[in-house]
C-alpha cells in the first residue's frame, strides 16, 4: 500500500462527512448509534473471534499481561459497548446550543454557538472498545473521526468498524463518517499527526512513548495524557474501613488502566493501624509492594515489600506493583503529588471537611477526589457515555473528555441592520 495517497483519501473523505455531520439533526445522529449497538450485537460472535484470534496472536508476540488484559473482549465488554452507545444517544447534543445571549449598547445581541471540532484522528493500542467509545463521542458530538487503532487489536477493530458502518448505512449517513485505518504500517501515523488541511485535533491513547512522539511531531492540535501516576492519601482522620475498602479497590479493580493507583501515601499517625492489614491484602491478590524505609518497618516480616527507590515514585506500573509512602501529614502529602504526580488522578480519605477541601484546592490534577476510589475517573462514571480519553493538558479541555471536549464555540451576532459608527 502506497501510504501517502491512501492516508490522503481518507482525509479527503473525512472533510466532506463532516460537512455533513455537522449539519445533521440530534435525531438521525441518535438512530445512527442506536443502529450501530443494534449491529455490534447482531454481529458478536464475529467480534469475539475476531477479538480472540488477536489476544492468541498478542501472546504468542509475548504481550504483557496489562496489554492482554486491555485487547482482550468479553460479552460483559461488549455489553458494556452497547450500553454506551446507549447512553451517549440519551445525553443532550451539544451542537447548536446559543449560549451568553447579550444585548450589545449598539443594538447588536451577541452570544456563542456550540460547533464540531471537524476531523478528528484518534491513535490507540489495544482497547477495541475505544474504537466504539470514539466512534459515538465524535457521531454525537457532529464530528467524522480517522482512527488508527494498534496492530495487537487489528482484526477486533475491524469487525467494529464492519458494526459502525453497517450502522451508518442504515440511517443514511456517510460511511466515512467513521474511517478505521486499514493498515498497521507506522507510516499511517506519521501522515495522519502531520495532514493540517484535512485533521483538525488529534487524540493519542497508548504507552507514553506514543503519545511523546505524536506530541513532538504533530502539526495539528493534541489533546493528551501521557500516564496516570495516581496517588491515594489516606488521612490520620479517615475512617478505617472506608480507606480500607478505596485504598484496595483503587489498586486492584484493574491493574491496567490509567485510572489505577499507583503510589499510595499513608499519614504516619494512622499507618500502623492500616498497612498491616492493606498489605495482607494486597499479597493476597499477589501484589508486589515496594514501600519508604517506615513502611516496611510496619508491614508484617512475612510479607516481601523491598524499597522503594526513586524511579518508583515516578512510575506508572499498569501491573500488580504498588509504591507506598508514609508521610508525616497532608502537608507532606501533598509536596509529594506535587513532585511526582502526571496530574491524572489523585483521591483524599479523610473525614475532615476543611482537608478534603483543602486537598481538592492545592492539589492540581484533572480528577481529585475526597473519600472515593480513582478508579471513577472515567467518562462512563461521569456520566459522559464513554470518553475520547483523559486530557491532563488545561488548554480546551481537561480530565475525561466527552461530547462538549469535542466542540468549540464560535461567536455569533444578531443584527437587526446596525451599523458601526
Amino acid at each position: 500500500m502506497d501510504i501517502k495517497p491512501y492516508m490522503h483519501t481518507l482525509g479527503q473523505q473525512a472533510r466532506a462527512a463532516s460537512r455533513v455531520i455537522a449539519a445533521a439533526s440530534s435525531e438521525a445522529k441518535n438512530s445512527a448509534l442506536l443502529a450501530i449497538a443494534d449491529a455490534l450485537n447482531n454481529n458478536r460472535e464475529h467480534v469475539l473471534s475476531a477479538n480472540t484470534t488477536d489476544v492468541e496472536n498478542g501472546r504468542s508476540n509475548g504481550l504483557d499481561a496489562a496489554l492482554i488484559d486491555r485487547l482482550e473482549l468479553n460479552d460483559a465488554r461488549i455489553d458494556a459497548m452497547i450500553e454506551g452507545l446507549h447512553q451517549v444517544a440519551t445525553l443532550p447534543d451539544p451542537i447548536g446550543e446559543i449560549t451568553d445571549l447579550t444585548k450589545r449598547p449598539s443594538g447588536i445581541e451577541l452570544g456563542k454557538m456550540r460547533v464540531p471540532l471537524g476531523v478528528v484522528g484518534i491513535i490507540y493500542e489495544s482497547r477495541p472498545n475505544v474504537t466504539i467509545d470514539a466512534a459515538s463521542l465524535c457521531l454525537k458530538s457532529g464530528n467524522a473521526t480517522i482512527l488508527r487503532g494498534g496492530s495487537e487489536a487489528i482484526l477486533s477493530n475491524q469487525a467494529i468498524a464492519d458494526c459502525i458502518k453497517q450502522g451508518l448505512t442504515a440511517t443514511g449517513l456517510p460511511e466515512a463518517i467513521v474511517q478505521v485505518i486499514e493498515t498497521t504500517d507506522r507510516e499511517a501515523v506519521g501522515e495522519l499527526i502531520t495532514m493540517s488541511e484535512f485533521v483538525d485535533v488529534i487524540v493519542p491513547r497508548g504507552g507514553k512513548s506514543l503519545i511523546e512522539r505524536i506530541s513532538r511531531e504533530a502539526r495539528v492540535p493534541v489533546i493528551k495524557h501521557l500516564d496516570g501516576i495516581c496517588h491515594v492519601y489516606i488521612d490520620d482522620k479517615a475512617d478505617l474501613e472506608m480507606a480500607f475498602n478505596i485504598a484496595f479497590n483503587a489498586k486492584t479493580h484493574r491493574y491496567g488502566v490509567c485510572n489505577a493507583m499507583e503510589t499510595l501515601l499513608v499519614a504516619e499517625g494512622i499507618a500502623t493501624d492500616i498497612l498491616p492489614r492493606l498489605a495482607k491484602a494486597y499479597d493476597a491478590e499477589g501484589v508486589e509492594l515496594r514501600g519508604c524505609e517506615k513502611t516496611r518497618q510496619l508491614i508484617p516480616s512475612d510479607i516481601e515489600c523491598i524499597a522503594a527507590t526513586e524511579d518508583d515514585w515516578n512510575t506508572e506500573y499498569l501491573a500488580p506493583i504498588l509504591s507506598i509512602k508514609v508521610v508525616a501529614d497532608i502537608d507532606e502529602a501533598i509536596a509529594h503529588i506535587a513532585r511526582y504526580s502526571s496530574q491524572h488522578t489523585e483521591a483524599i480519605v479523610t473525614n475532615d471537611e476543611a482537608r478534603g477541601r483543602r486537598f481538592m484546592t492545592e492539589v492540581d490534577s484533572s480528577s481529585v477526589m475526597v473519600n472515593a476510589s480513582t478508579r471513577f475517573a472515567d467518562g462512563f462514571e461521569y456520566g459522559l457515555g464513554a470518553e475520547i480519553g483523559i486530557s491532563t493538558d488545561k488548554i480546551h479541555a481537561r480530565g475525561p473528555v466527552g461530547l462538549e471536549g469535542l466542540t468549540s464555540q464560535k461567536w455569533i451576532v444578531f443584527g437587526h441592520g446596525e451599523i458601526r459608527q
